[in-house]
Formats: structure tokens, C-alpha cells, sequence
């Protein structure tokens, strides 16, 4: 399923979507559940090309939540808001009995209305499309893991907790062949492409030397048994775009802050397998399966 909802009403086609946050801890290198909220509903939105109308947020809090915490969330929802550049329009705030939730919990929803004409969706992708993302994978999950009670180990990892609907304005003012995009956030970036490839129908060959993961993030991951492919980002977009115009998405996305170190990982393949076939370095090939358990729960 895709990110977002699609609704066609009166002539105009609105993006409408919603994500409850309950992240543990709730304050982490790179962020806080507040500028994750923003930044979750916002890439959500962003994956139909749309412009973003407005967000509503809502609080649920226990009673006893230091004021210090609240002021520091909500100043971090503020700075991520006024650069995402979205308004929140509406909301709400309850405080429960001390122990019915775990501190803070987040809701967002937004809504967007997408450009005459735009069309991004798992059905347009075809086989030769060049599958591109704009970064280092894995940053995110690990950089909460690291701040958890039962993990004792010392990181400098920071999360890549990002808004990025400048980034794929940018791109789509470049191209019309951009033909779909998608959030990786739980689930990590197999999971979006096991996603995708069923959806489509398509199979799918991606290629481990082009996907990048910090050696930090990479350690951290062999000592522990856990994949970088699996773990949860925030601020990384999956797009499939038509070869022709690959080289130009990817020098737009490398000029946004964002997007640096973009890079094209692989190619949609024939239709009629939903494989997902990842080339590693030294020459095998591995199919990539979905994960049915979470690997980190409460990640966002």
C-alpha cells in the first residue's frame, strides 16, 4: 500500500495521511518524538509529489510529564514545521493517569493536494527503472538503540531524522519520470522493496557496494546480528525513476543537504516475479525475504 491515501474530490486530488509516534527513548542524537512526528507525516505526504496543505497534532501525555520535556518537543515541532514549511491546523492534548502510557505519545495526520497532472504510484513502476535513495541506510534505528537502558555501549551515531519534501520538489521539478517514491522508515529498505516488488509485480536487483552504511552503524549491526537492510530510517526516500532520466534526479538530489551522498542501488526487472535479489561484493546473489518480526520495536 502506499504512504499516503489518494482522495479525488471536486476536480482536485488531495494526498491524506496519518502515523501515530511512540518512540522509546523519546529524546535521541539527531532528534526527538516531536521533529520525528513532523518529519514522519510530512516524507509520508512527500511520497505522492504533493504540497502540503496543513498537519493536525495531538498529544497524549501522563499526568507528571516534566513541563522542561514538553517545551523542549514542542520547540523542536516548531523548527521542524518552519522548515518543512507546513502549518499545523489543528489539534488536541489529553493527559492520562500516570502509567497508562510510556511519557509522551504522538499523533499526526497531514494533508496534502497533488499537482495537476502528477501521478506517482507502485502500479507506474516498470522494468529498467533505476531505483535510487539519498543515503546511508540505518542511522536511525541504531541511533535509538544506542540510547536504551539495556544496551551499554557508547555511539556517535546521529539519526537521519529529516523532512524531505524540499528534496522531491526539487527532483520532480527536474523530471516527469519519476514514477514512484517511498518512505523507508520501519522495516529498513528491504522491506520497502519486498513491498514494492509485490505490489508492482515486478523483480527487483539491487547491489550491496551501492548501498551505503556508515562503518559505525555496519559494526554495531555484526556485533549484534542485526541487518542495516532491515533497520528503520527517517529521513531516506526510495524512487524509481525511467533510466533516461537517473543521472539528472541524481544530481538534483546530491545538491540538496539531504542527498549527498545519493546514490542509484539497483533495477526493476521483469514483470512476473516480486524477487528481490541483492548482488553482494564478492559475486553471490542473496534473495531478500520479509521479515514478519520486528527486529527494534518502538524505533518511531
Amino acid at each position: 500500500m502506499e504512504d499516503s491515501a489518494i482522495i479525488e474530490t471536486g476536480g482536485s486530488r488531495l494526498a491524506f495521511t496519518t502515523d501515530s509516534f511512540v518512540v522509546n527513548p523519546i529524546f535521541f542524537p539527531g532528534g526527538d518524538i516531536g521533529k520525528l512526528s513532523i518529519c514522519g507525516t510530512v516524507n509520508d505526504l512527500a511520497t505522492t509529489g504533493c504540497t502540503a496543505l496543513g498537519l493536525s497534532f495531538s498529544l497524549i501525555m501522563e499526568e507528571g510529564f516534566p513541563t522542561k520535556h514538553l517545551k523542549k518537543i514542542l520547540a523542536s515541532i516548531k523548527a521542524t514545521s518552519l522548515e518543512a514549511g507546513v502549518n499545523i491546523i489543528t489539534g488536541d492534548t489529553k493527559v492520562v493517569e500516570k502509567g497508562s502510557v510510556d511519557k509522551i505519545f504522538i499523533n499526526t495526520s497531514g494533508l496534502g493536494i497533488i499537482k495537476h497532472g502528477l501521478s506517482l504510484s507502485t502500479e507506474k513502476i516498470k522494468a529498467g527503472d533505476k531505483i535510487i535513495i539519498n543515503g546511508p541506510i540505518g542511522d536511525h534505528g541504531i541511533s535509538i538503540l544506542s540510547q536504551r537502558e539495556e544496551f551499554n555501549f557508547k555511539s556517535n551515531i546521529i539519526s537521519d531524522c529529516a523532512p524531505l519534501n524540499s528534496m522531491v520538489d526539487e527532483i520532480i521539478s527536474r523530471s516527469r519520470r519519476i514514477h514512484a517514491l517511498r518512505d523507508a522508515t520501519r522495516g529498513g529498505l528491504a522491506t520497502v522493496l519486498l513491498e514494492m516488488a509485490d505490489t508492482s509485480n515486478h523483480s527487483m536487483n539491487v547491489y550491496s557496494k551501492n548501498i551505503k552504511v556508515t562503518n559505525e552503524v555496519k559494526g554495531i549491526c555484526d556485533f549484534l546480528g542485526l541487518d542495516p537492510l532491515y533497520i528503520a530510517n527517517e529521513g531516506k526516500m526510495v524512487m524509481f525513476v525511467d533510466a533516461r532520466d537517473a543521472d539528472i534526479v541524481l544530481k538534483t538530489i546530491r545538491q540538496n543537504k539531504y542527498g549527498q551522498q545519493a546514490s542509484i542501488i539497483g533495477e526493476v526487472g521483469p514483470k512476473g516475479s516480486c524477487s528481490v535479489i541483492l548482488n553482494t561484493e564478492i559475486g553471490t546473489r542473496r534473495m531478500l525475504d520479509m521479515q514478519y518480526g520486528e527486529q527494534l520495536p518502538r524505533i518511531c
